[in-house]
């Protein structure tokens, strides 16, 4: 049997300042938490990902306060630790894949920020190479975004397309006491 790896993309402090606007899932973070630690406690791999933005302005930038991951990651002891610029943490500053691959791992566990970006595109990216994806909903989270009509899309309409979406074809969507339990 093969080790899933869990995979954290951009848990970092810049998703707390106000431009994002408003956002879902105030529980999102302590469940990031309780997934790291059930994953160091079993030392399965982790790995960390966080969005270097090139934007002059983004609280994502290299060298920010909000590129820093969030204190929920304090004492990680991540396996890998890289950096990307684009939404898939499959076209980062390291290969993914090819790290997965090297050694037999053919599945992952996905969370992060934001539930509808980075977190959906790695999943369908790891969904389209033949990965088993398990999609930790509640341990993503995302922010109201602006419609093509001018109304507003909640995080929480976002949120659940990103569910059915995913669950419709790249991974199996589950809750992460579903997750922990499946671990015991």
């Amino acid at each position: 049997m093969t080790e899933t790896a869990l995979i954290l993309i951009d848990v970092q402090r810049g998703f707390d300042e106000p431009v994002w606007g408003p956002r879902n899932n105030p529980g999102a973070e302590a469940n990031m938490k309780a997934l790291l630690d059930a994953w160091q406690e079993r030392r399965l791999p982790v790995v960390l990902v966080h969005h270097d933005s090139t934007g002059p302005k983004s609280p994502l930038r290299p060298g920010q306060p909000g590129n820093d991951f969030k204190p929920e990651l304090d004492g990680a002891r991540p396996d890998l630790v890289f950096g990307k610029k684009v939404n898939s943490a499959f076209i980062g500053d390291v290969d993914l894949d090819a790290w997965l691959r090297k050694r037999g791992i053919t599945s992952f566990v996905l969370a992060g920020i934001q539930t509808n970006f980075c977190c959906e595109t790695t999943a369908r990216m790891g969904g389209n190479l033949g990965y088993d994806v398990t999609f930790a909903l509640d341990a993503t989270f995302t922010f109201d975004l602006p419609g093509v009509d001018g109304d507003v899309v909640t995080a929480d309409e976002l949120y659940r397309v990103t569910a059915a979406n995913l669950a419709n074809q790249f991974a199996t969507v589950k809750s992460t006491k579903e997750i922990l339990a499946g671990l015991s």
